[in-house]
């Protein structure tokens, strides 16, 4: 999402575009001062926080409704419901302070006057939801809502013990610890908030394109060429950006043309570049401030988070590698040398301190005990600083001001979303149904922890679709999350896997929503860019089952050096079979036969049981040594 710069045509909208100005600053300033000046009231930083989004979100919604007009309402009474808004949202957010402050100086009860302003609170922030995130989060946040209100009356399971309105507005709007301002918006505001705005500063100062340039450099001399360099520039900016749109759109307008002329069809390009920045989501150190969240709910600390993530995002990238590798085989695509544009000069080596400074600084002040609210404070403070050696930030300061208000304004519209999951939080812990669905669950498995992850994964994959991956992280991981770890998982292990099927979901057709993005930048066909960004990202949903059965491969949890040695080099030669089969080609074209054993032996070779690893082992490499010797023409490997 980008800062509506253009000038308004009216004097409403002039007023709104100042009132959101302001509040983004407002709102960036309260992220620095909260996460490395001072504490806040948590009462205050909510309603502050949620105010300030409020006024965001309605001038957001506004802009986008300018650009695409559509002739529904009156522009004098489109002014007048945005002022309802705004005004219904601030008296809501108002009554949510006053009642905390009322619950703190004495023995309060929620009364039916308290009801009304929760309710318009409730209507208005799932009505923005809807505005500024499309219908997925605000089908869910009402669901939420409604089976509250008349779930007494549902069938089996479902049936709850039933609550009044003023009961529903109570553990919605008015509990801190669950609802629209429980943890998770605490979390957002004290944690997530620095890091939004401390990615968008890097894109903004320049740091990205510097990156981009170092990606090219050093996959110079592979075929993929370009299409590697998208997978290794996606992975290091996405993990910063927090957005795979934002890393589609802010990489892929670079990269995706370049892959293109090297001879890649357009699909391909626009499926390489949605699924290496649907990856960066699933890369520390960051993760897109998934890895934040993640510390907090579990508990086990944010090093641990990115330590266990590591060795699966490498997988990962190394599936998308070789995918590349057999895609410029079959298409003959040779290495090409680099043009003058692509070179690093003396400006893109001192530029690089902008990301390789903050980064150090985030690892090094964690490493200290110091609290990754504050790590992300003294990102932004570095950055800041060494932004001025960019000749194009001395050219023009102020964009560094416009990626602020720009990262404000994210996190702003990210709030919104987190109201939504909030809503979800609450109907889920007041009714019991997170735990009911893991009983069923565990009744569908019965012995066979398989057979239940799978449920879990394709359960994953529906609540996900179509939401960006923090909030379906989130909704997946309270709605699935009891259920996952009812199967004997660790907690770690539970948050890592429904994190990579809600990241996953952004590549799953229908609602490919990283494929959507990256097709009209390559001039591709939206659906099939679906269907062959799923196909190059099968990986993700092959590696959660690896670290579930495996736990040694996150690191931290039962880590043994032979055991993970072992479930390493199986799984890269799954990989490796796994992505040739899928493209039915290796050194020549696969026959039918072929690619059914590859993909057979791929499987077999993650079985726990050695009477099975190695003869899916000797069978792979028999393939593999037979393929080459009736292809035995040179070929680079990369």
């Amino acid at each position: 999402m980008t800062m509506p710069l253009s000038k308004p045509v009216s004097a409403a909208s002039w007023i709104y575009h100042v009132l959101q100005i302001v509040a983004c600053a407002a709102l960036g300033l309260l992220a620095v001062y909260s996460s490395g000046v001072d504490l806040v009231d948590p009462k205050l930083h909510r309603a502050l926080g949620f105010g300030l989004a409020l006024i965001v979100a309605v001038g957001v919604s506004r802009t986008r409704r300018s650009n695409t007009p559509t002739g529904f309402l009156s522009a004098g009474i489109q002014n007048i419901v945005d002022l309802v808004i705004v005004a219904a949202g601030l008296w809501s957010i108002a009554s949510f302070y006053f009642v905390q402050v009322e619950m703190e100086e004495a023995l309060y009860e929620v009364t039916d006057r308290d009801t009304w302003p929760a309710v318009a609170g409730l209507v208005v922030f799932l009505f923005l939801c809807r505005r500024l995130w499309g219908w997925g989060l605000f089908v869910v946040g009402s669901l939420a809502v409604l089976y509250l209100l008349f779930g007494e009356g549902l069938p089996g399971m479902l049936a709850h013990s039933g609550f009044s309105l003023r009961e529903v507005t109570e553990s919605l709007w008015y509990n801190t610890n669950k609802g629209v301002f429980g943890s998770i918006t605490n979390i957002v505001l004290s944690t997530v908030f620095i890091f939004i705005i401390f990615g968008t500063l890097l894109e903004g100062t320049g740091a990205g394109k510097t990156l981009l340039k170092f990606a090219f450099l050093l996959t110079r001399k592979t075929r993929g060429g370009p299409a590697h360099a998208a997978i290794l520039s996606s992975s290091m900016f996405g993990t910063m950006s927090g957005s795979t749109v934002a890393n589609i759109v802010g990489t892929g307008t670079f990269t995706i043309p370049m892959i293109k002329s090297r001879g890649f069809t357009p699909t391909f390009a626009a499926g390489i570049e949605a699924t290496a920045s649907s990856g960066g989501q699933i890369m520390p150190p960051i993760m897109g401030a998934a890895a934040l969240v993640m510390a907090d709910l579990t508990g086990v600390g944010y090093l641990n988070v990115i330590l266990a993530a590591l060795f699966p995002a490498l997988f990962y990238y190394f599936s998308l590698f070789c995918a590349v590798t057999v895609e410029s085989r079959r298409q003959n695509i040779e290495v090409a040398p680099l043009t003058t544009d692509d070179t690093i000069t003396r400006v893109d080596l001192i530029n690089s301190v902008m990301f390789v400074g903050p980064i150090l600084v985030v690892i090094g002040t964690l490493i200290s005990g110091l609290s990754t609210s504050a790590a992300g404070f003294y990102a932004v403070l570095v950055l800041l600083s060494l932004c001025l050696v960019n000749p194009e930030v001395r050219r023009d300061p102020m964009r560094v001001w416009r990626s602020f208000l720009k990262g404000a304004q994210s996190g702003a519209t990210l709030l919104i979303a987190i109201a939504a999951i909030g809503i979800l939080v609450g109907s889920l812990d007041s009714t019991g149904l997170g735990l009911k669905l893991a009983n069923v669950i565990a009744t569908i498995r019965g012995e066979s922890l398989f057979s239940a992850l799978l449920v879990a994964m394709f359960g994953a994959l529906v609540l996900g679709m179509g939401m960006p991956t923090l909030p379906a992280y989130l909704i997946i991981i309270l709605v699935m999350g009891p259920a996952i770890q009812e199967l004997g998982l660790s907690m770690l292990t539970a948050h890592m896997f429904v994190f990579y099927y809600g990241v996953a979901s952004s590549l799953t057709p229908p609602v490919a929503i990283a494929a959507y993005a990256a097709a009209p930048i390559a001039g591709a066909n939206p659906l099939t860019t679906s269907l062959m960004s799923f196909r190059l990202g099968m990986a993700k949903f092959v590696i959660p089952f690896v670290f579930a059965f495996y736990p040694t491969v996150l690191i931290v949890e039962q880590f043994s050096l032979l055991p993970f040695v072992w479930i390493v080099i199986r799984t890269c030669f799954c990989i490796w079979l796994f992505s040739s089969a899928l493209s039915a080609y290796d050194r020549g074209r696969l026959s039918i036969p072929e690619i059914a054993l590859r993909l057979v032996c791929a499987f077999v070779l993650l079985m726990s049981d050695p009477f099975f690893q190695i003869p899916a082992i000797v069978v792979g490499l028999t393939l593999i040594i037979f393929h080459w010797r009736r292809h035995p023409q040179s070929q680079k490997l990369v």
